[in-house]
């Protein structure tokens, strides 16, 4: 279980440089970067298949299939309505939204997996929604409201990307506790070849036009985020869905929003404000108190002994 918590906060660490890259990369625009990243993770998942551990062999068609289909819905699929949702309903309804996405993963794998006790789950998710309400106090009480049927489709596009989320989560750990679940490298890799076929549909969307000053430090990013924030990102959160119940995993990734202000915090040189000071401690403890949830109940699961027995 540490080796999967440790992954997971690695993925969610890694995750959260996407709230810092594409204001990196101005004047590029995030569907530049996007195509590049993606681009870059496919090319090095196939480069990599050139040695026969990375390969796919051994996995049925119908599996590869999925892993493909997992790379481009799960990662492109979101990204797409993730920032169509901002750019339509502004920047506080998507968020809000979006970030149910770990609560919500947790109540349908844990109604699935029955990995905690209902009464164990509960305070760990109340504190991480209580955590996002606070963090997001300021930008709710003074953003203006866009226009009423932008807001209607971007609220429906942030909740597509929610779902397309957690069906991503759920049939990636359903596939990787199996007892012949495919070996997470090339598993990894699947989902790899799959986001660049993804990214492929969004090259209309793109330009690539910008000074030459600027291409060093896009040519940078793209490298970043395709190898760290995709490819190692990728396969530490396979690991972690191997080796952790999805109602656990799936509270850890509220991490990914804390490390992402982190880093935000760092480009803009400033220290958090006091909501988000005390709404991102409120959505950690939510998930040390997740982590000590699913500790009591496994000991609890090995000793035979109830849950409130345990020290």
């Amino acid at each position: 279980m540490l080796i999967g918590i440790l992954a997971g906060l690695g993925t969610c660490a890694l995750w959260g440089l996407t709230f810092v890259a594409p204001r990196a990369v101005e004047p590029f625009t995030a569907w530049d970067l996007t195509v590049a990243r993606y681009g870059i993770f496919g090319a090095a998942c196939l480069l990599l298949m050139l040695d026969e551990r990375f390969r796919p062999t051994g996995i049925s068609a119908s599996r590869i299939a999925v892993g493909l289909l997992l790379g481009g819905c799960g990662y492109v699929g979101y990204f797409v309505c993730a920032a169509y949702a901002v750019t339509l309903a502004g920047t506080v309804i998507p968020p809000l939204v979006i970030g149910l996405m770990p609560v919500l993963t947790a109540l349908v794998a844990n109604h699935r997996e029955r990995a905690m006790e209902w009464r164990d789950i509960a305070l760990p998710l109340t504190m991480i929604c209580l955590g996002l309400l606070v963090a997001n106090l300021q930008t709710i009480t003074s953003s203006a409201p866009p226009a009423r049927h932008n807001v209607w489709l971007g609220t429906l596009l942030a909740i597509a990307a929610l779902f397309i989320w957690i069906a991503y989560g759920l049939a990636n750990a359903k596939i990787m506790r199996r007892p012949d679940a495919p070996e997470s490298l090339r598993w990894t890799g699947l989902q790899g070849i799959g986001a660049a076929f993804g990214s492929a549909m969004l090259l209309p969307l793109t330009d690539f036009h910008a000074p030459g000053e600027a291409f060093l430090p896009f040519a940078i990013w793209a490298v970043v985020m395709g190898l760290a924030g995709s490819w190692l990102a990728t396969w530490l959160w396979v690991i972690a869905s191997r080796r952790l119940p999805l109602a656990l995993s799936a509270q850890l990734i509220i991490a990914e929003t804390v490390f992402g202000l982190g880093y935000g915090f760092f480009q803009d040189g400033r220290w958090p404000t006091t909501s988000e000071a005390i709404g991102c401690s409120l959505q950690m403890i939510g998930v040390a108190l997740g982590i000590r949830a699913m500790n009591r109940s496994s000991a609890a699961k090995q000793t035979g002994k109830p849950q409130n027995a345990i020290a």
